[in-house]
């Protein structure tokens, strides 16, 4: 691993700054490019936060505080992934010898030459809350989307408090023992991690089939018209992109067998 280039002040155009966080991240090849993008999520995540705050403050339309909340969401959702990936990354640099087994300060002469948490401008807790953030998503695929999904739709800001405990409780549950089968049923079988997320797959196009009724996506589609003068459209107009990719990388899946 190598340390953190300085970061260059960023353009404040809240779209423009989440569009270049994802991308950093896409692109990432090293550790300290994964802590770019991080950096960059964070920045473009405390934007987010002061804009949604000073429409509330201006009584601004509720719209605009929504998407203020939305690009939260899409700049937390970039960091979580950011801290996923530098979990691995710090992980590997350390089954490779670069990195201090306890990250701390130099003890041996065989240490001299391995490098410290400090050393890549990372403190201890960060590295823990990054190793939290892969083990949550482990053990309950698609935890960070859905937080933020339901506080968004409840109508709540998504913080990185609010996000932080949720993932702390499922890594916990992660690291939990499995529980033995069902007293009401002996036949029960735990879901492995594949079977867990293809389960996630499925519950969700199903949830999103049984919601879409013509009434619905009418609706949808009038409130897309009335969103596009809204500021934050672009970052919609890219979610919706990326999942209509997915779904179609799934659907070749059936085509295919």
């Amino acid at each position: 691993m190598s340390q953190l280039a300085p970061l260059s002040a960023p353009s404040q155009d809240l779209p423009s700054l989440i569009d270049r966080a994802a991308s950093m991240l896409s692109g990432a090849k090293t550790a300290a490019e994964v802590l770019e993008a991080r950096e960059v999520a964070g920045l473009a995540y405390d934007v987010a936060k002061r804009t949604a705050r000073l429409q509330r403050a201006k009584s601004a339309h509720d719209d605009l505080v929504a998407a203020a909340h939305r690009a939260q969401a899409h700049a937390l959702e970039i960091e979580a992934r950011a801290k996923r990936r530098l979990a691995d990354e710090y992980d590997a640099a350390q089954a490779r010898g670069e990195v201090k087994r306890n990250g701390g300060d130099r003890s041996s002469v065989e240490d001299h030459n391995t490098a410290s948490t400090a050393d890549l401008g990372l403190r201890r807790d960060q590295i823990h809350e990054a190793r939290q953030f892969r083990d949550a998503e482990a053990a309950d695929p698609g935890i960070v989307r859905r937080t933020l999904d339901d506080r968004l739709e409840r109508g709540e800001e998504p913080t990185r408090a609010a996000l932080r405990k949720m993932v702390v409780d499922a890594a916990m549950r992660g690291l939990r023992p499995q529980r033995s089968a069902s007293r009401r049923n002996p036949l029960y079988v735990a879901p492995t991690p594949e079977q867990a997320a293809w389960r996630h797959v499925t519950g969700t196009f199903r949830a999103f089939a049984e919601w879409a009724s013509d009434e619905n996506l009418a609706l949808a589609r009038k409130g897309m018209r009335q969103a596009r003068d809204t500021p934050f459209h672009d970052l919609d107009a890219t979610a919706i992109a990326e999942g209509s990719a997915a779904f179609t990388t799934i659907k070749e899946w059936f085509d295919a067998r």
